[in-house]
């Protein structure tokens, strides 16, 4: 690779880096944000939470539109420097209507981000690397995980409002951006209508599906994993962290020999997601000490890092240099409804069917999604085949 597609490279990922900060930046503050604003009613700030994922997927559902009146590089310097003044400015919010709005806007810098941090590698790079990079982009989505994890519970040391300053990680991007993305008219490309139409959700589907499913099975994972770690084993708040930000590592490894688990399991890394959530699932399900619970972690971080860029991967390869105005959105939008969708029907339908005192009944339903991603998968094999090696 040269040294001008090292620094485009390095620029698009920038942006994959930033994309999972929509939440994770304060998931360590929700504690002390919900106690700071305990007279307001409980779902405006669970909104604090779902409002971004919402606006990114409807903020994708426009993205064709947009991407044929404005070139990349200007989508995306309105996207991260939104995202930065959208995020950060939080910390002067102490109203939960302005903290709201705020975050409404977060999700449409995100939605503008998110389809160009992936269409990108498609539309710049042939098939045969693509695995690879989306691999690294994955594994960046990750990192982002740990490094916004880590700086937000520090900073929500001092104050609630201080873990939203770790947004301000976007300058870093907005950088790059302006000194090595071209600023390409990718929606001129594409004369068909907007990305959401019946046509090409048939088409696309099997990723999209996919995604859905995967999504809604992994964040089963992080909204009942501290509870389940307290009330079952006992584990305290730094230790659960801990379990937390190892799996974020171990799926950012597998992110980066994600090209090399292509090239080796060329036909069965389809299954290696479904297969694998199963398998972590059913050891969360069943543990009654640490062991099981580490083994459910390593299972699970395996399965979002090997899960994630094996979808992308395929749609880019089937979406070929379109990618950023069909299929991405697709899959970005599908991502964050999956995450929007998760708590909203598992846990639910865990108490319905377990009843409140089973604290594991979220991965049994969890195991029973994973069965159904399974067979997802397996009925849309010939979908997911990747074309022969030259």
């Amino acid at each position: 690779m040269s040294q001008v597609n090292k620094k485009l490279t390095d620029t698009i990922l920038s942006m994959s880096l930033l994309t999972v900060m929509a939440g994770a930046a304060i998931a360590p503050a929700l504690g002390v944000i919900k106690e700071h604003f305990s007279t307001s009613p409980a779902l405006l700030v669970q909104f604090i939470v779902s409002i971004p994922a919402l606006l990114i997927i409807i903020t994708n559902l426009f993205f064709l539109n947009i991407s044929r009146h404005f070139g990349t590089r200007q989508i995306a310097l309105a996207g991260l420097m939104l995202y930065v003044l959208a995020g950060a400015g939080c910390f002067l919010a102490d109203d939960i209507y302005v903290l709201l709005t705020l975050r409404a806007l977060l999700g449409v810098s995100v939605g503008l981000v998110m389809p160009l941090s992936t269409g990108l590698l498609a539309y710049y790079y042939p098939p045969e690397q693509q695995a690879h990079l989306m691999g690294l982009s994955a594994a960046m989505n990750q990192m982002g995980g740990v490094v916004a994890t880590l700086l937000a519970g520090l900073l929500a040391g001092i104050g609630w409002q201080w873990a939203f300053l770790v947004y301000l990680l976007g300058v870093f991007a907005i950088v790059m951006v302006v000194r090595y993305l071209p600023d390409e008219h990718l929606g001129s490309a594409n004369k068909r209508g907007i990305p959401f139409q019946p046509r090409q959700l048939l088409k696309f589907h099997p990723s999209v599906n996919g995604m859905l499913l995967l999504m809604m099975i992994f964040f089963i994972y992080p909204t009942n994993f501290a509870i389940t770690a307290h009330e079952q084993m006992g584990l305290g708040l730094h230790t659960t962290t801990l379990i937390m930000v190892g799996l974020d590592l171990i799926a950012f490894f597998a992110g980066l020999v994600f090209g090399q688990l292509m090239q080796i399991f060329r036909t069965p890394i389809k299954y290696f997601a479904p297969l694998f959530f199963l398998v972590g699932y059913l050891c969360f399900a069943l543990a009654h000490g640490i062991l099981l619970l580490l083994v459910g972690a390593v299972f699970t971080g395996v399965a979002n890092g090997v899960g994630v860029p094996y979808l992308n991967t395929i749609a880019s390869i089937k979406g070929g240099r379109n990618s950023a105005t069909t299929v991405m959105p697709l899959l970005s939008a599908s991502l964050y409804l999956g995450q929007f969708l998760s708590p909203v029907i598992v846990t639910p339908l865990a108490k319905i069917v377990f009843g409140d005192s089973d604290v594991a009944g979220a991965y049994k339903i969890g195991i029973v999604l994973c069965v159904i991603f399974l067979i997802q998968v397996y009925t849309t094999r010939h979908y997911q085949s990747l074309p022969p090696e030259e």
